[in-house]
This record gives structure tokens, sequence and C-alpha cells, in this order.
């Protein structure tokens, strides 16, 4: 039950009974997500690092928080399958775009889309939250396929580093659903 309802309209209502199924996995809450804490974000290129918050193997998708604490790079990169992203501080945008994200903002990547992600130098570390649905086909600069990182990748990262960080690989383990 969430904390104590005071003065809310609905202080008297009553949880669902039964409101999980029993085959049902549970709901991923974590708290303080976009912490600034170094151990949790996994080293994804030299300057950017990712925050899991869940992964679906079977959908080949994930969540996180992606971060860089100075000017950063993703590797360019194509997308067959949608992205949405919204901005918790910073700014980061596509070399391909015209726009730059800042807090608040909020991106829809449309399948088909490939583009250069980069992050600014700023006052505030560039933290914004990404759902990642398919693989990230890597790209050379004429956008010619060089590669391609999928769940299991992000997985097999994650799992390496966390236990050369102390928190464990198993962590991982409590955000798959």
């Amino acid at each position: 039950m969430p904390e104590e309802a005071t003065t809310e309209f609905w202080q008297d209502l009553k949880p669902i009974r039964n409101s999980v199924k029993p085959d049902a996995l549970p709901e991923v809450y974590l708290e303080n997500v976009a912490t600034d804490d170094d151990r949790y974000y996994v080293p994804f290129t030299e300057t950017v690092g990712s925050r899991p918050l869940w992964i679906n193997i079977k959908d080949n998708s994930w969540s996180d928080v992606l971060r860089a604490t100075r000017a950063g790079l993703v590797n360019r990169h194509y997308h067959p399958h949608e992205v949405f992203a919204y901005t918790i501080s910073g700014k980061w945008g596509y070399l391909e775009r015209p726009w730059t994200a800042s807090a608040g903002d909020f991106v829809y990547e449309a399948p088909g889309e490939g583009h250069t992600l980069v992050a600014y130098d700023g006052p505030e570390p560039m933290k914004a939250l990404f759902i990642v649905k398919g693989p990230l086909i890597w790209l050379d600069e004429d956008g010619n396929t060089t590669g391609y990182f999928d769940v299991h990748d992000y997985v097999e990262m994650c799992r390496r580093h966390y236990d050369e960080v102390g928190i464990g690989a198993g962590y991982v383990d409590s955000l798959l659903r």
C-alpha cells in the first residue's frame, strides 16, 4: 500500500483483493532512477552510460536512463522499431535533426530512423529516459551497417558491469520481465 492518505477524497477506498494473477511477474519499482551514483551507469561508450530500468528479453526491448556527464556520443545507429525519450536534465540531440532536447522535452522516434546521438556539455549532466524497442543497428558515416546491439548484448554488458562494481550480476535479473 502507498503511504497513508490524509485528506484525499479516496482515503477510504480499499485496495483490490487478489490484484496480481498467480503467474504474473511483479512490477519493477526503483527509487531515484536518475541517481548520480556512477556504479549504476553501465558504460555504453567512453562518454555515455546507461542505467537499465527494465529489460524485456521476449520483445527485445528495454528502458534506461542514458547519462552523459560531459559531451557525449552514442555511435551512429538505425532503429528498425520505435523509440521513446523523455529528457530529465541537460541537452542532447541528433546530428541529423534540427532540434536540441532539454529538460522536459519528449521525443518519439519512428521506425526506420538513423542518427548520431550527441550530448552537450553543460552545468547538469544529460539524463534522458529511453524506451528502446528492438535492436540498434550500428552505422558508418555513409549509413552502411557495421554491426548491431540487441537486448542480449545489453544484458551481458550490464551483468559484466554490475559484477565489476560490486552490485552483482544478479541485479540485472531483478529487471527482467
